[in-house]
């Protein structure tokens, strides 16, 4: 294993979902390694409910998710692994037999599936997995002895209230700790701390030192930054040794200000912070690239961007067909928010699934009969018609490209 990791866990039982997007949002850009997010009521209606605040947090943070679930039947494992989570947690109390839990481990993996307990469990009995989640922990030697078994891999649950990190990490068979204790921390230098104490965890280090990189007379280096998902570049700033060595420490843009003459951290009195995701040198080591989380604007005017200005121009064709499949998704979706009168769109919508999967049919029949033909033009029609009543689907079915693309991703 390359490092321990730092997972903090939001019980969302009484929790909106607007309350638990944002805390997982500031965990994930204070230096969340993964979140472990549970609700464990048997209540179909809560269990729905759950459903759907996993879908949209895995649309909104970009790290795994651990999902603690009521496991009765093996689709509860199935509907929770189709929102996007990486991992599944089962509390062993609430199992009525183990038959649904071996067939997760089986269809999904049994690096994908914990089975959570409290120290006593983990102590009293022997089970048929490897992977669990341990709470309630007094580090009795009896369970310092068991958690060293070189076959498990253990996440701890904790509230820190009686134990340190630093403990609980010192466990060989330790992947990994659990905590809600550090909301207001910036997880970043809570893990640079447990660096400086022997512990491996996931920080920012640098190939290469600031003494490494050419700057300019006054000891600076230019750095770009970029949005880290539509790569739109959103400015351009200065670091000095000092702003460069605190970006690698918080995992936020920081940068010495020549007007100034003091270092500034992006966002500090604007709330338009800079989480660091990627920091790239040029060929020459005197230019830096940040790939960065942007939270609302970069530029102080407003803009996202601070390149909003057009010098001059000549007519070209910028048409990304990456995006193009983004955008007339979006037009989709605005029909479904905002009908229009004579719209086809809507005509759909307002027919229903079946229509709108008649349609599919037809298409892609279509497609296959202009595939037979020697005339790619007319292929390319009837793609276009298929792709078009295909997004129709995803809308009417709250898919988006993104949904779609991450599935492919994990193939």
């Amino acid at each position: 294993m390359a490092y321990k990791k730092l997972i903090p866990f939001i019980n969302t039982e009484s929790e909106s979902i607007d309350s638990v997007i944002n805390q997982a949002v500031k965990y994930v850009n204070m230096g969340a390694d993964e979140l472990f997010v549970f609700r464990y009521s048997p209540s179909e209606l809560e269990r729905e409910e759950f459903l759907t605040l996993l879908k949209k947090l895995t649309d909104t943070v970009d790290v795994p998710i651990i999902a603690g679930i009521y496991l009765k039947r093996f689709e509860d494992a199935k509907k929770a692994f189709y929102t996007g989570i990486s991992k599944i947690a089962v509390q062993n109390k609430l199992l009525d037999d183990y038959i649904a839990f071996n067939e997760a481990v089986e269809r999904f993996g049994k690096e994908n599936v914990y089975l959570e307990m409290d120290e006593r469990e983990f102590i009293s009995d022997d089970y048929d997995t490897e992977y669990y989640i341990v709470k309630h922990l007094s580090l009795s030697e009896d369970f310092i002895n068991k958690a060293n078994n070189e076959n498990y891999h253990l996440l701890l649950r904790d509230s820190l209230r009686k134990n340190k990190l630093e403990t609980l990490y010192s466990i060989d068979r330790v992947e990994a700790v659990s905590t809600n204790s550090l909301y207001d921390k910036n997880l970043m230098l809570v893990k640079k701390e447990l660096v400086d104490n022997g512990i491996d965890m996931n920080i920012f280090s640098s190939s290469l030192s600031f003494k490494d990189l050419k700057t300019d007379a006054n000891g600076l280096v230019p750095v770009i930054v970029q949005d880290y998902k539509t790569e739109k570049v959103l400015m351009l700033a200065y670091m000095n040794e000092e702003s460069f060595n605190s970006t690698l420490e918080t995992g936020m843009m920081t940068y010495y200000s020549r007007s100034r003459q003091e270092i500034w951290c992006k966002g500090l009195t604007s709330g338009h912070f800079q989480y660091v995701k990627k920091l790239l040198i040029d060929c020459d080591n005197d230019t830096i690239l940040a790939k960065v989380r942007q939270v609302g604007a970069a530029c102080h005017t407003g803009n996202l961007s601070c390149f909003y200005r057009e010098l001059a121009s000549k007519d070209y064709d910028d048409t990304n067909p990456y995006k193009v499949f983004d955008d007339v998704y979006n037009v989709i979706m605005d029909r479904k928010a905002n009908p229009k009168e004579g719209s086809y769109t809507n005509y759909l919508f307002e027919q229903g699934i079946d229509k709108i999967l008649k349609k599919c049919g037809e298409e892609a029949t279509e497609m296959i009969i202009a595939a037979k033909n020697p005339n790619a033009e007319e292929l390319k029609y009837e793609i276009s018609d298929f792709l078009y009543h295909l997004m129709v689907l995803m809308a009417e079915c709250d898919l988006t490209w993104d949904d779609i693309t991450k599935e492919l991703a994990n193939r």
